[in-house]
């Protein structure tokens, strides 16, 4: 008799509240049939942009906003410069803002500390992915004047004999920010810090880290140029040696499953749920036939 084996889907897994609102009001917007464009790709997930292209969604690059006409256009979750917002009546360009609250607060806060950095000869400091969408929305907030660091080797950068605010993309590990924190204090006397990382997305490495460690066999279901995916991915692996990678349910090989008692799915904060039930559904299928 074959053994009864255990499928669960991490409750925290899936689209962000950021990303969820963004989708939901590209899907709003083209129930009335008109075309719509998306600056930049709504999610990191080649699967679910398929899918939003198929009911209408197209996807633009900034040189093609630029040019852009007489249409529709919605900015993703990951906020976008001033520059992006300027001029759109000249164009009769209806905007559908859908940028996360969060960046949007984090957006305000940054412009509000340039400002007042401009009047003590002070830098904007921000803990970052160089071309990642929402930095370079950051970024914008301060003139393209923000020093931007990735890691420790990047402060190298900064004016230690000069005021600094220190910021982070919301999506950055929180441990590695309050590293960077510790080491600008000790530098400066004139150092200010703001904690603005996204808590939904931070705290999905500790909960995954306990998600990992109680299965077998971990699938993560992502895109493969997605950051966040690879970063959460690699947490299962250094909890769980049977962790695998996948886009889709067609990746999925059999044997991963043999005298497996226990499995968990889990997905990034850019994998629609429908995708991660997509998953379980085959997963299912497949340990039913062993």
């Amino acid at each position: 008799m074959q053994k009864k084996v255990e499928i669960a889907i991490d409750p925290e897994s899936g689209f962000c509240f950021g990303v969820k609102n963004a989708v939901t009001k590209a899907i709003n917007e083209l129930a009335d049939g008109q075309k719509l464009y998306s600056l930049g790709a709504m999610v990191h997930n080649p699967v679910e942009v398929n899918r939003l292209a198929s009911i209408g969604l197209g996807v633009i690059d900034h040189e093609q906003f630029a040019k852009l006409h007489n249409a529709k256009v919605i900015f993703r979750a990951h906020g976008e410069p001033p520059s992006s917002y300027a001029n759109l009546k000249d164009r009769n360009i209806k905007l559908i803002d859908a940028t996360c609250p969060v960046v949007l607060r984090l957006q305000a806060n940054i412009k509000k500390a340039y400002e007042q950095m401009r009047q003590c000869n002070g830098q904007v400091v921000i803990f970052g992915k160089k071309g990642h969408a929402e930095v370079i929305g950051l970024i914008g907030q301060t003139d393209g004047n923000a020093i931007l660091i990735e890691n420790e080797k990047d402060i190298s950068k900064i004016d230690f004999s000069r005021p600094i605010e220190f910021f982070s993309q919301t999506t950055k590990d929180v441990s590695k920010f309050m590293n960077l924190v510790k080491i600008l204090g000790q530098k400066s006397s004139q150092f200010q810090w703001h904690d603005t990382i996204c808590r939904q997305v931070a705290n999905r490495g500790p909960h995954l880290r306990n998600f990992a460690s109680e299965h077998e066999v971990i699938i993560f279901v992502g895109g493969r140029d997605s950051s966040n995916a690879k970063v959460l991915f690699e947490i299962c692996k250094s909890v769980n040696a049977k962790s695998y990678f996948i886009e889709n349910e067609s990746d999925i090989q059999n044997d991963w499953f043999t005298g497996v008692s226990s499995i968990g799915i889990s997905g990034a904060t850019s994998t629609p749920s429908w995708l991660i039930e997509n998953v379980a559904d085959r997963i299912n299928a497949i340990v039913s036939g062993l």
